[in-house]
């Protein structure tokens, strides 16, 4: 039996995610950024949904390492790279290409002994101030990595766009012009061919600028918008992830009744209040502002008072007929989870990263069976 809360995963629209990145990217090769659990689609499924993509990447070797004992071929990039010499023990093992970002990095590299041992990524900090070199740091680190015998040539270069998101910015155009820049200060070496990379979802999108040897589309891939001005559907994708739950209860309330905790939603009149058996605990987000839009029976109706553990409450005037038992979604099917985050004040990732333990996820070719048992619905 499904739980209350479920989240539908339509597989499908993956392939055309990563179709339209090959549309936007022609002449690119397609790392799919599937950290954090696949953004809560999960790993090891998305990762098979996306075998067709050129490469992985993910954020910590234990990913990495988690998708090669599933079978997967790719080649897969760390994000993060590694801290000390046993994670890199673990890249080379599970021939995983790390991000070459500190000189900590180097210092550990330099010290082994291994020839062409693995492939890595050097980072480019272009502005985004987390993991990277400096532009001033940026060739010595280069040189000196193209000296360690366990690394392969040619080194491949990459740098990551703060504010891509954002198409009126500036700062992406001399983030680019700055990778440019300092490249060309590297020495040239007509045997080798650095591969590089730039465009994250909203660089493919927005920004043809970024466009090189590779991409490395993350959020696109699941359908969703990377800015908060359009939804993943307006940008020609398809979203992957539906939530779902049911009405558990449906009351009337009168005129000044107040409803939750705190009573922070007072009745301005008779209310039919409906129930739906979701919460925070489920990944539902907790500061989901009273009015935002929640189907019920394929309905759109408020959410009124405060979201809890595991209810929240909506204002079925809408819908008189509704009953404990009936369909309510969350987001996905027509409502799109780019509007919820957007009622929440946070973003879409942080949504369905959020999904929780106890919510079941399953596979919309699976469904027919899975939800025969929860009454109306019909997929």
């Amino acid at each position: 039996m499904i739980p209350a809360a479920y989240a539908v995963l339509n597989l499908d629209a993956v392939q055309h995610n990563l179709q339209r990145v090959r549309q936007l990217a022609p002449n690119a090769k397609i790392m799919a950024v599937i950290k954090a659990n696949g953004y809560g689609h999960g790993l090891i499924r998305i990762a098979k949904a996306l075998q067709n993509a050129d490469a992985f990447a993910v954020a910590r070797v234990d990913e990495g390492i988690r998708l090669r004992k599933a079978g997967i071929k790719n080649r897969i990039a760390v994000l993060e790279g590694f801290t000390c010499a046993e994670e890199l023990d673990e890249l080379v093992n599970y021939q995983l290409d790390p991000l070459v970002h500190s000189v900590d990095q180097l210092k550990i590299l330099e010290s082994r002994e291994e020839h062409d041992a693995c492939a890595v990524w050097l980072k480019l900090d272009t502005g985004m101030n987390r993991l990277g070199f400096k532009p001033k740091e940026f060739c010595q680190a280069y040189q000196r990595l193209n000296k360690c015998s366990m690394v392969r040539s040619p080194i491949n270069l990459m740098t990551h766009l703060a504010n891509a998101d954002d198409r009126q910015d500036a700062i992406t155009l001399k983030q680019i012009s700055l990778f440019y820049d300092t490249l060309a200060l590297l020495p040239s070496d007509p045997e080798l061919s650095n591969e590089l990379s730039i465009a994250n979802s909203a660089g493919i999108l927005a920004w043809k600028e970024a466009l090189t040897d590779w991409v490395r589309p993350g959020l696109m891939l699941y359908g969703i918008s990377p800015f908060s001005d359009s939804t993943g559907e307006q940008l020609g994708l398809r979203p992957i992830m539906g939530l779902h739950s049911r009405l558990i209860a449906v009351k009337s309330l009168l005129k000044g009744d107040k409803v939750g905790y705190s009573g922070a939603w007072v009745c301005e009149k008779s209310t039919i209040l409906g129930v739906v058996a979701v919460g925070y605990g489920d990944g539902y987000p907790r500061h989901a502002k009273s009015g935002t839009p929640v189907l019920v029976n394929g309905q759109r109706v408020p959410l009124i008072g405060r979201v809890s553990m595991d209810m929240i409450t909506v204002d079925l005037e809408t819908q008189p007929d509704a009953k404990p038992g009936d369909p309510v979604t969350l987001w996905g099917d027509g409502l799109a989870i780019e509007e919820i985050a957007l009622c929440a004040e946070t973003i879409p990732y942080t949504l369905v990263c959020g999904v929780t333990q106890r919510v079941q996820i399953v596979e919309k070719s699976e469904l027919k069976t899975a939800v025969s048992l929860i009454p109306g619905i019909c997929y």
